[in-house]
């Protein structure tokens, strides 16, 4: 689809994992792309999120590895120390090589790249940096921003974004907030020697994800070391010469070196001219769209974390080619947001696909649920408390597999493959007549004979 009286037949505002999936593909199918980026190409995921947070999680593993390594008849000479300086640089010089991958592919693909930050003056205009250039088609991708309270002192914090460029690790932290985000740093901290925090509004950390799997890992956070501060939220930062002073509402303060907020993440559609488009907008800031990624506005389409719907940068990629397809490559196509598998990769990590056990009781009244809980065979040599558990929720008159939730090492490496099974309605009777391997974490899945419990809306009630 061509439109020889604009300057491009797509417009790409944002140049991150679903952005740029969209302008490659789109300009594999013959259409004139042009993408804006005002900061680094690669977006949230590559630049300041997934990949150097993967990163950095490796890292704080080492400590625990190194202490483990004497129960397997290795002696590790002298004390080991950790360099901050050293992974960061290290964290850098990756990132800049993945980013430099992202335009070298944009490039090939035969996508204009213009460096600046893009604003909308009409349907079909934008505004970037001072340039004026027209477009058929626009695609909104610029992805999710931190959220940061509005309390006194709030500028002395940090943010994920500023947390993998700090100068020196800080020997005291305190992490507000109890999503996914705020546990993988809280992990990342302690592991590599910072003395961590965890301060959440709320009595329990991970709201949204199955309470047995999010209870498991408060308490292995607990066992770690790590001090939960629930049920309390900040309500001032005072800086002073030894460091910061986070005040709570339940009247106690905690002295840090330093706060990292990781409170939620919002639609990064400010001052980007949407309202002159006409683009309609819901109360988070995101940009509503129908199934087929489409605006109220018919040439204005938005993927990825600016939309609100699944903010996982795989699905954005979905949603980036699936655009594409229908748009430019006449070939129709729906990102499918169902049983979306992911992983949160604290420590010990979790793995997690389907329904929780409250979704699927709310959804089919009765489920059949199957666990399995175990110390990994690596720790009967090192000694450590830290536990595998499985959870299997099975919707009993289909005995098909409606949710599968895990935490232990490799789970995230696991659900990947289990994803595939229930996206497929794999029932419980096929995932039993599976040969189990041996000696694996995995087995355990194909291993549940019996069933623990019945979950019910009425006990779930009582």
């Amino acid at each position: 689809m061509t439109s020889p009286s604009y300057d491009y037949d797509l417009f790409v505002i944002g140049a991150g994992s679903g952005g740029v999936r969209a302008a490659r593909i789109a300009a594999g199918h013959g259409a004139r792309v042009a993408v804006a980026e005002d900061y680094r190409v690669g977006g949230t995921c590559v630049i300041r999120g997934c990949v150097p947070k993967k990163l950095l999680v490796y890292a704080a593993h080492y400590g625990e590895e190194i202490e483990d390594a004497a129960a397997f008849g290795w002696t590790v000479p002298g004390k080991a120390s950790f360099d901050w300086a050293r992974l960061i640089a290290a964290k850098d010089k990756e990132i800049e090589r993945l980013s430099g991958l992202y335009v070298k592919g944009l490039d090939g693909a035969g996508a204009a790249l213009l460096r600046g930050r893009a604003r909308l003056i009409d349907a079909h205009t934008l505004d970037v940096g001072g340039r004026r250039v027209t477009a058929a088609t626009i695609l909104v991708a610029t992805g999710g921003t931190p959220e940061v309270p509005a309390i006194p002192g709030a500028e002395h914090a940090i943010t994920s974004n500023e947390a993998f460029h700090l100068p020196a690790q800080p020997k005291r932290v305190v992490v507000v907030g109890a999503g996914y985000i705020a546990v993988e740093f809280a992990g990342i901290f302690h592991g590599l020697g910072s003395t961590t925090t965890i301060v959440h509004r709320g009595p329990r950390l991970l709201r949204g994800f199955d309470d047995d799997v999010a209870d498991r890992l408060q308490d292995e956070y607990r066992d770690k070391g790590i001090a939960l501060h629930l049920n309390a939220s900040p309500t001032a930062i005072d800086k002073g010469p030894d460091g910061l002073t986070l005040h709570l509402s339940d009247g106690s303060a905690i002295e840090t070196d330093a706060v990292m907020f990781a409170t939620g993440r919002r639609p990064n559609t400010q001052d980007l001219g949407l309202e002159a488009a006409g683009v309609e907008t819901g109360p988070k800031g995101e940009i509503k769209v129908d199934l087929y990624s489409r605006t109220n506005v018919p040439n204005i389409y938005a993927v990825g974390d600016v939309t609100d719907r699944v903010a996982l940068t795989p699905v954005a990629i979905k949603e980036g080619h699936a655009f594409a397809d229908t748009l430019f490559g006449n070939r129709p196509a729906l990102a499918d947001h169902h049983d979306v598998p992911t992983a949160v990769f604290s420590q010990p990590p979790i793995g997690t696909v389907g329904l929780t056990e409250a979704q699927a009781v709310a959804r089919f009244g009765t489920v059949d649920i199957y666990e399995a809980g175990f110390r990994p065979m690596k720790h009967a040599l090192t000694g450590r408390n830290t536990r595998t558990y499985m959870k299997l929720i099975v919707e009993p008159r289909s005995d098909r597999v409606v949710g599968a939730h895990l935490i232990g090492d490799d789970t995230p490496e696991i659900i990947q493959v289990v994803g595939i099974a229930v996206k497929l309605g794999a029932t419980k009777a096929q995932f039993d007549r599976t040969v189990a391997v041996h000696p694996t974490a995995a087995e355990e899945l194909v291993l549940m004979r019996s069933k623990a419990r019945t979950a019910t809306a009425k006990a779930a009630a009582e």
